[in-house]
């Protein structure tokens, strides 16, 4: 049975097999070439891709990703399609789902919308309440760096909390935009927000978002 993170896999790689290697993305300073790469070394390479959260395995983290990053383009991508080896615990389909549908879905993202003329997708609604559903789970540690008190509200009117704290900055959003302003993309991101206008500029300028 197909799943989230296998359809955002696929895409993922599409799109960087149509973009190119040079292509720019919302990650600072990386190209598809960096960003293919980074996916690779997540998935393959334990060893070093702790230092994604762990500063004192950082320098490790950026010589396995240039050695991958150097590797053929084509070869890079089908990496990333054909997942990773049966060791790794992303092989297995609720590691998968669980870590790697967010993961591909904003990865795609910020592929589309570092390109000057990109178009909202059309998502429909199961993917959105999936997307939700993970958001939930992981929005007080992805938003404990906002700069305000952080509520995330969908247009139905369900709400999660980020962070507490005061003034509150309200973002409302479907969930695949909230996903990406919590993440860090907010400027690409296509919410409204509520709330103090001090605040609300802290929250949209701040780099503190995501891991």
């Amino acid at each position: 049975m197909s799943t989230h993170a296998k359809r955002e896999r696929l895409l993922f790689a599409d799109l960087l097999e149509t973009a190119g290697p040079e292509a720019p993305t919302l990650c600072e300073g990386w190209t598809t070439r960096d960003l293919a790469a980074h996916v690779v070394v997540r998935e393959r390479r334990p060893d070093a891709a702790g230092g994604i959260l762990i500063k004192q395995l950082a320098s490790r983290l950026d010589r396995v990703m240039e050695e991958f990053a150097a590797k053929p383009y084509e070869e890079l991508i089908q990496l990333v399609r054909t997942g990773p080896p049966r060791f790794s615990p992303f092989s297995l389909k609720q590691i998968d789902e669980a870590s790697n549908t967010i993961e591909f879905y904003v990865h795609t993202e910020d592929i589309r919308r570092a390109q000057p003329e990109w178009t909202p997708r059309e998502l429909d609604q199961v993917f959105q309440d999936a997307l939700w559903s993970r958001l939930e789970r992981t929005a007080r540690l992805m938003g404990r760096g906002a700069p305000t008190g952080l509520v995330l509200r969908r247009p139905d009117g369900q709400t999660a909390v980020a962070h507490r704290g005061a003034p509150v900055v309200t973002v409302t959003g479907e969930p695949s935009e909230l996903l990406l302003f919590l993440y860090g993309r907010q400027q690409v991101a296509d919410v409204e927000l509520e709330g103090e206008k001090e605040a609300i500029t802290k929250l949209h300028e701040t780099k503190q978002l995501g891991i």
